[in-house]
């Protein structure tokens, strides 16, 4: 019998580099449910070919365009994600991917995971700001989880559940972007184009963005901390320009261990699907090149003032963290619209991450999803109300 898989997202990077792994092995899978928000080409095409009868998309036009372009087709459109309740039972599907960009992937990652064996998700906004949401629903119905994010994998990979009595330190790698060696007064006058050109990764505009500021590292360092159950102490930032070590874990016994892989996503993806599966991916041999001058650095604060961010974190689980995530998507798409400049949007999310209207969000525990959707809707208020200012 074959496997039952989930994409969502299928059309984005992730979703995409999935459909590629699964399609390598079409007689072991098969694809029940695909969704994407605008790319109705795509998702048409990839139900199509994998014969998917259900797909969900998110954006309401184009969910109605794609009824009449397509209504001679087999393929039942939706236009939400309550149709999974209808569809399927529990732990039916085999793997489920979450690959939805924003906060928009928490709901749909939730419901998931009572009809997921295994579920990987790689959304950092959803296992940011709703991993205790998250990780209830994973203990109550005995759901593998797999963080599909490399430096995580990396962790996930190398603990191999080891208890966290016995783990010294973490250490995620970041590739420094495409700013690494840009001086203070060169960085005054960056351009979006150049922001976006990332030196090892090819991402998507917003998190290509994020990893220039390095934002991206203090959400990594935010879900490290959560999945992982840790502190911030024991997290560790380290620049590593090849993105070649993803992640390094130091041991109390005197044993620190690292791992290495291409900069190629698609090897955290193959591993999550294929776990305990007698299956093989071909990659390229290991570059001793690389390995004889990793040239890893610590992180420079004031370089990369936005680090500084890790220091406002409350210890425990709260909405600050959407505050946050909510903070920096709303100043990097005034930037991607040409509304700021570079050095603009660095100064705005640091400026109001540290207003005092949203400290007593530190106290508050994100209940369900709804407290985190108000959250972000009135900080975006408040944002818009003091951009217009």
């Amino acid at each position: 019998m074959k496997k039952k898989i989930i994409i969502l997202g299928s059309t984005g990077s992730i979703g995409s580099i999935t459909i590629n792994l699964i399609n390598q092995n079409k007689k072991k899978f098969s694809i029940k449910l695909l969704s994407t928000n605008k790319n109705i080409k795509k998702v048409f095409k990839q139900a199509n070919k994998f014969n998917v009868k259900n797909v969900v998309i998110n954006d309401k036009k184009s969910f109605e365009k794609a009824k009449i372009i397509f209504k001679n087709s087999k393929i039942n459109f939706h236009n939400n994600f309550s149709i999974i309740d209808k569809l399927f039972k529990k732990h039916e599907i085999f793997y489920s991917m979450v690959s939805i960009v924003g906060i928009d992937g928490l709901s749909p990652s939730l419901k998931l995971i009572k009809y997921s064996k295994n579920i990987g998700i790689i959304n950092k906004e959803a296992l940011i700001c709703g991993w205790n949401l998250i990780n209830k629903e994973l203990e109550k119905n005995k759901t593998n989880f797999f963080p599909i994010d490399s430096e995580h994998f990396s962790i996930f990979s190398l603990i191999n559940q080891i208890p966290n009595s016995k783990i010294d330190k973490f250490f995620i790698t970041a590739s420094g972007g495409p700013f690494l060696n840009y001086s203070k007064k060169k960085l005054l006058n960056v351009s979006i184009s150049e922001a976006l050109k990332h030196p090892n990764w090819n991402m998507g505009k917003k998190i290509t963005v994020d990893s220039s500021t390095m934002m991206n590292k203090v959400f990594e360092v935010i879900e490290a901390k959560k999945i992982f159950n840790t502190t911030y102490k024991k997290i560790n930032i380290l620049i590593h320009e090849k993105s070649y070590v993803h992640s390094l874990v130091s041991f109390n016994n005197g044993i620190t261990k690292l791992l290495i892989h291409e900069p190629d996503m698609k090897i955290p993806i193959f591993n999550s699907i294929y776990n305990n599966m007698n299956e093989s991916l071909k990659t390229k041999e290991i570059n001793f090149d690389i390995l004889n001058k990793l040239n890893f650095q610590k992180i420079s604060e004031d370089q990369f003032p936005l680090i500084k961010l890790i220091k406002l974190l409350p210890k425990n689980d709260t909405l600050f963290e959407t505050v946050l995530v909510t903070i920096n998507d709303f100043f990097v798409s005034e930037f991607l619209k040409k509304k700021i400049s570079y050095k603009s949007l660095i100064n705005l999310i640091f400026k109001y991450s540290h207003n005092n209207i949203f400290y007593h969000y530190k106290k508050k525990v994100p209940k369900n999803v709804n407290d985190i959707e108000k959250t972000r809707i009135n900080v975006v208020t408040k944002l818009k109300n003091w951009s217009i200012k």
